[in-house]
């Protein structure tokens, strides 16, 4: 079974250090939730309070409707994932696989049952025998998940669980990972302060900083309408760049360039800071047409990346943009070059130029 989780003006303090000043999130039954932020933002400190390995300062923890602030950690019925795997090297595969049920005291045919079901889910039955120090870490890291889930859980709890493996290994186990979560149904809570990762597995995301909840919501919801420039700058590439905004005319000025932006919640005038991510430029050797025309700016460098290409542009005001292009046999651009730049308006952010706020509707 596993349990909807409802946390409500969570508080964590060391001493007169306060981590997590005052937090609240509802996460939803057999949901794949992510924390996701850089280091020492809150996300592994708000996990341990969870699981029961860090004191709850203030605030209410439920799974479900049961109360679990003073509730001892075994009781708590929670599988837990570390980033160094933590498996018992002085046990085979089978026997770190064992542990949990062993100590619930199953009777002995239901732990091989369970055991060898979870190791033959996680693909490393035939390694049921072998010493953790003969597997490799995409294996150990198996061996973890099956241990953590033949608990049977209510809610499985990973802490950067993929942090020690290469690149191309980590690809191929978050995918493990997510279809696994999806097959058992288990309400899962993972730790990241890698975004790709976290927009690859997630249902939603939780992007903090300094213990504080910026954003909730889906990776396209994040991605495309994050609620301010801390979070469009820490979810994928952008480009943050000042401008005015005239309410009379619902007319943007940037850098002498002028577009309709009809969607914003204001209705006087102000400075703003845009947010473009790099693909939603487009670029043409030659001036635009119509009546708003195109940025004129050159080529300041380009780097081929296969599929795209970046390149660095300089605007006339000498601010550098990134942007992104799909790769050409025969290129039309070159370091140098003098082009110009129109924008895809729908996928614009427009912030407040303190960046604290998105002015656009329904962010």
């Amino acid at each position: 079974m596993s349990v909807g989780i409802s946390i409500k003006n969570a508080v964590k303090k060391y001493g007169e250090n306060t981590i997590i000043p005052d937090l609240s999130i509802e996460i939803r039954d057999k949901e794949f939730f992510t924390l996701l932020g850089p280091s020492g933002c809150g996300k592994t400190t708000l996990l341990r309070m969870i699981a029961g390995f860090n004191t709850i300062e203030g605030g209410e923890f439920r799974f479900n409707e049961k109360i679990i602030n003073e509730m001892e950690v075994s009781k708590r019925n929670i599988g837990m994932v570390f980033q160094n795997y933590a498996i018992f090297p002085h046990y085979t595969v089978r026997q770190n696989v064992e542990f949990g049920l062993k100590n619930r005291k199953i009777p002995k045919e239901d732990i091989r049952i369970a055991t060898e079901e979870f190791l033959e889910l996680m693909q490393i039955l035939e390694y049921k025998d072998r010493m953790p120090e003969r597997l490799s870490g995409g294996q150990q890291q198996r061996v973890a998940l099956a241990r953590a889930l033949v608990i049977k859980p209510d809610v499985l709890l990973m802490d950067e669980p993929l942090s020690n493996l290469d690149a191309k290994l980590r690809m191929e186990m978050r995918q493990v990972i997510r279809d696994l979560q999806k097959d058992v149904g288990i309400t899962t809570i993972y730790v990241t302060h890698d975004q790709e990762e976290a927009m690859a597995i997630s249902d939603r995301i939780a992007v903090m900083k300094d213990g504080v909840i910026q954003h909730v919501g889906t990776p396209r919801e994040i991605y495309h309408r994050p609620s301010n420039i801390f979070v469009a700058t820490f979810i994928g590439r952008t480009n943050l760049i000042e401008a005015d905004y005239s309410a009379v005319d619902k007319i943007i000025n940037m850098d002498g360039f002028t577009f309709p932006m009809e969607r914003l919640t204001v209705d006087s005038d102000q400075l703003v800071t845009l947010s473009v991510r790099p693909e939603d430029f487009q670029m043409t050797a030659d001036s635009p047409k119509g009546k708003t025309g195109g940025i004129k700016c050159r080529i300041t460098d380009e780097v081929f990346l296969g599929l795209n290409t970046h390149y660095h542009v300089e605007l006339q005001s000498g601010q550098d943009i990134e942007i992104i292009h799909e790769s050409e046999m025969n290129s039309p651009f070159k370091t140098g070059d003098n082009v110009w730049l129109t924008l895809k308006n729908e996928k614009i952010n427009v912030f407040t130029r303190d960046g604290n706020r998105n002015l656009i509707h329904g962010s």
